[in-house]
């Protein structure tokens, strides 16, 4: 299981994002939530508001996460971050069947 880390520039993009993985069966489920971010960029300390995404997933959809995610993001340089992890046997169950496609 992985928990897949996706910062975007405010809500809406979030949503559109977390959104279009659901409908392709790459995640079964996202948490979004505000953030104050600092970071380099172009040289300099940059300040930002933004939402960053927390998606569940398998393992294996991780590549076509990062394509739709790049497909969707205003950003030049997204940051989609796979984080290792583990959860109640119920809970993957679930993760599982929901990201398997349906035909």
């Amino acid at each position: 299981m992985i928990t897949v880390y996706i910062t975007c520039k405010d809500e809406k993009e979030a949503n559109k994002i977390a959104k279009s993985l659901l409908k392709k069966r790459l995640i079964a489920c996202a948490n979004f939530f505000p953030i104050q971010s600092m970071y380099w960029w172009q040289g300099k300390v940059e300040e930002a508001h933004e939402f960053v995404i927390f998606a569940k997933s398998q393992d294996s959809k991780y590549d076509s996460i990062v394509k739709g995610v790049k497909k969707l993001s205003s950003y030049e340089v997204p940051c989609i971050e796979m984080i290792k992890s583990t959860a109640n046997k119920e809970y993957i169950r679930w993760m599982i069947e929901s990201t398997t496609s349906k035909k």
